[in-house]
């Protein structure tokens, strides 16, 4: 006699999409083998419904980050990741299947979630490091993460399921989202993104005046939210007493990130908030102070910084290989190396600094 199978998470999934959709019959992509026995899908299913409002698109929920069969994570308040991702991208009027790029980007992001653990909570957003659509022509490089407007939370026999949808954004875009906020971001931009559909053919939404100058008031008036920023290129060298000087201590960034924690000094430290940067080998936090003083604990550097010293590198962090030595501090210098910008592959696709 086979064990009936409980899909208690599934079925709450499917009733909060049937309220929305009423008996419109989904594009269902199912996992004919389980990831966890060898398939190359982490998620157990996708379904693709079509929506009219505010424009034709797809609107296509994932089914597996969350736990859709019985309670097997030990933390009681979340099912699984507590999330299911949502993605919504356009559709002309005599499409029949959603593309093809969108349900495999949705793969790709539970391969990620699932081989590092990492979670998507509202407010985040990921680099993509190219088109969100491999080969297509398009300025959309990363993606968005805000609550679904349309899918309420589940609270599920396996815990709480919040619906995150993806949107996918532009490189200008995403920079602004880290130097301000995302919803911010968003909020600024919704007459040109209505609904945060996602379109591969759109422009940057910072090229209308408006929406540019919005941005930037929001940035000088509230600073940053990055607090934390993952940098693969990051480390630090400790400086040397020498027989005659000093030698200084050496930061080292990346040329893609040089630039981003410029703008970062001005959104954080002179709003009174500290900025970490995190890669997997050191942690070294930034913060506004009186004077310049360098802190080292086991793998961690703490380095306050009077404002003279966060101006002269504000003006001088640039995405471009070089030494930077400061006229404020003769403490550390800042070493900017070129970043290698590489495909799913590691086939090198472009080279900045």
């Amino acid at each position: 006699m086979t064990e009936e199978v409980k899909t208690t998470g599934w079925d709450a999934i499917e009733k909060s999409l049937t309220k929305l959709y009423g008996e419109q019959e989904p594009k269902h992509f199912g996992t004919i083998i389980s990831y966890m026995l060898g398939g190359q899908d982490p998620l157990d299913g996708l379904s693709a419904y079509k929506a009219e409002t505010p424009s034709p698109h797809w609107h296509i929920v994932t089914f597996g980050f969350s736990e859709l069969y019985e309670k097997e994570m030990k933390d009681p308040e979340y099912s699984g990741y507590g999330f299911e991702l949502s993605f919504r991208v356009s559709r002309s009027q005599d499409e029949e299947e959603p593309p093809a790029w969108a349900l495999n980007l949705l793969q790709n992001m539970g391969r990620y979630v699932f081989g590092s653990n990492n979670i998507f909570a509202s407010g985040d957003y990921l680099d993509a490091n190219g088109p969100i659509c491999l080969g297509a022509d398009t300025q959309l490089t990363a993606l968005a993460f805000i609550p679904d407007p349309e899918l309420d939370t589940l609270h599920t026999p396996n815990g709480r399921v919040e619906f995150l949808q993806m949107v996918g954004i532009t490189e200008d875009e995403l920079e602004a989202m880290k130097i301000w906020n995302t919803r911010g971001l968003l909020e600024a931009g919704k007459a040109e993104v209505p609904g945060y559909i996602t379109d591969l053919s759109r422009n940057c939404m910072l090229q209308v005046p408006a929406i540019q100058e919005s941005v930037q008031n929001g940035i000088d008036r509230d600073g940053s939210n990055t607090g934390y920023l993952f940098v693969d290129q990051l480390a630090w060298e400790p400086g040397k007493n020498g027989l005659f000087k000093k030698k200084p201590s050496v930061l080292t960034l990346g040329a893609k990130q040089a630039s981003t924690v410029g703008n970062l000094l001005r959104g954080r430290l002179l709003k009174g908030k500290d900025l970490r940067l995190v890669s997997k080998d050191i942690n070294v936090t930034l913060e506004h102070d009186l004077t310049t003083e360098i802190e080292i604990n086991e793998g961690t550097v703490h380095l306050k910084l009077d404002e003279a010293v966060i101006n002269e590198l504000m003006h001088k962090l640039l995405p471009k290989e070089g030494e930077i030595r400061l006229c404020s501090s003769k403490d550390f210098i800042v070493q900017v190396v070129k970043t290698y910008i590489k495909d799913q592959d590691g086939n090198v696709t472009s080279i900045i600094g």
